[in-house]
């Protein structure tokens, strides 16, 4: 099927309505609602069922910009400084030095093992050298996944930093082989331009927003996130235009203006984290359509062991080396590795070469597209597991979350934490003030059958009630697990 203007809408609604509609499905089988929506539009491209004919990386890539402009700015408004200020230094290492480590030594293996020149390989590894913000975020959040410590906002601080550095070094070797004017002695300087000019304009921007959303008046309530929209879209061309890096700014921006105090700040927070589900259900999808699976069966193999080697070895190598001055255990680093999670992102940096005209431009692609692959179906699925396995993992039942989607005020210091309560627990039948519940807790609210139930002293505890516990701070938890006897 040949695309043209009477049918575009029809097959783009039609294509997110099956992608929301089988991603249904992620729940109940564990597949990632990422690989889903990438297989909708493979099935939909001109070697599936569909049969449309979608071959524009340029058009593949603009929106891939977009989609990702929006996907960190979304990840950075829900980021809370004090749960990244003590990692700080470790997640600008994993998003710096981690990135060229992975770059390097998984460039140098394809190099040794394939016909790919050394800048070729090297290109290659840069592209997939970073974890992906969507894939990430996605994940750790919609599996509600608890981890102990601070691995998440470490985890997720990395996610969202880290491409800036994989776009650089893409950019650069791409430049390094296209542009014959073009030397090494040029990409140090380019670094620190890109990275201090996107940095500072991303804070100075940030500010500017919570100061103009709070100082002006807009007549319609509606018209606030357009004006977000506007102000994000402004950040990236902007910062890009004086020489910095558009998504480092973005993220430093949504930084800012997340835990700045803004009027709307909720609302803006559930407009943009729609519109990052939007986005990375067009890009995954439009991605899907791009390539063409017939075409990787050639290179099947070198793209299974290179998946293979940045899984086991880049990845860890880059870790272990880049947190060897943190005091992270074995245990723990060896699941920060695991969380190399590979999207969309490396699929839109792949479109690069190809419009830049580097000649094995299409193998690349093929094979990045294949890693990603291999990524979310390998890493994305066992992630919990992984956690699990390693004793990472928050107890069963030990969320910090809220049953009434309920947000406390950044001035707030308490946590809101769930507890689902389980059938064998040793409290069970007890009642609550024979429990001996510590000073710094209360429950403050109990979900029982479909039911909310305001407790008291009286209240007898039942099996699988939810319960809904005020706490000084997240440290409480493993106090409320000893009291409630929750093995």
């Amino acid at each position: 099927m040949i695309l043209t203007t009477e049918n575009n809408l029809l097959i783009s609604s039609l294509l997110l309505f099956a992608g929301v509609i089988a991603s249904k499905t992620s729940g109940k089988t564990g597949i990632p609602a990422l690989l889903i929506f990438l297989g909708v539009g493979m099935l939909a491209g001109s070697d599936g069922i569909g049969g449309i004919v979608f071959d524009d990386p340029s058009l593949t890539q603009f929106l891939g910009i977009i989609a990702l402009t929006f996907i960190l700015f979304s990840g950075g408004l829900d980021t809370k400084w004090p749960s990244v200020k003590p990692i700080l230094a470790q997640g600008i290492s994993l998003s710096t030095i981690g990135v060229l480590l992975t770059s390097i030594s998984l460039g140098g293996f394809v190099y040794w093992i394939s016909d790919l020149t050394l800048l070729e390989s090297l290109l290659l590894g840069s592209i997939v050298s970073s974890t992906d913000a969507a894939a990430v975020f996605s994940i750790l959040r919609s599996k509600s996944i608890g981890l102990k410590g601070n691995l998440r906002p470490l985890l997720e601080l990395e996610s969202g930093s880290n491409d800036p550095m994989a776009y650089f070094l893409t950019i650069s070797l791409t430049s390094l082989i296209t542009i014959q004017d073009f030397s090494i002695k040029e990409i140090i300087p380019m670094f620190f331009t890109q990275m201090i000019v996107g940095a500072l304009l991303g804070w100075l921007i940030g500010r500017g927003i919570v100061l103009i959303v709070n100082k002006i008046k807009l007549d319609t309530e509606g018209l606030y996130p357009v004006l977000m929209i506007s102000l994000v879209m402004l950040t990236y061309t902007l910062t890009d235009l004086l020489g910095g890096n558009g998504f480092l700014a973005v993220y430093i921006c949504a930084l800012t203006v997340g835990n700045g105090k803004m009027l709307h700040k909720r609302s803006m927070m559930k407009f943009f984290d729609g519109v990052a589900w939007l986005m990375q259900v067009v890009m995954f999808i439009t991605l899907g359509l791009l390539v063409f699976p017939s075409q990787m069966l050639p290179v099947i193999g070198l793209a299974l062991a290179a998946a293979i080697f940045l899984i086991v070895i880049a990845r860890p190598l880059g870790v272990f080396l880049t947190l060897l001055p943190f005091k992270y255990n074995f245990k723990e680093k060896l699941f920060i590795s695991w969380v190399g999670l590979r999207g969309a992102v490396p699929i839109v940096f792949a479109t690069f070469p190809m419009i830049h005209g580097v000649e094995m431009s299409d193998v690349i692609f093929h094979i990045v597209f294949f890693i990603v692959l291999t990524s979310v179906a390998v890493q994305a699925t066992t992630l919990s597991l992984a956690a699990k396995i390693l004793g990472l993992a928050l107890p069963e039942g030990l969320k910090k979350k809220s049953l009434l989607d309920i947000e406390l005020s950044e001035d707030v210091k308490n946590e809101l934490i769930e507890v689902d309560l389980p059938e064998n627990a040793g409290v069970i039948g007890k009642k609550i003030l024979e429990i001996g519940f510590p000073s710094t807790c209360l429950i403050v609210l109990i979900s029982r059958n479909g039911k909310f139930i305001t407790p008291n002293g009286e209240t007898e505890l039942k099996g699988n009630d939810t319960l809904m516990i005020m706490a000084d701070d997240s440290e409480q938890q493993d106090v409320i697990k000893k009291v409630l006897m929750i093995e």
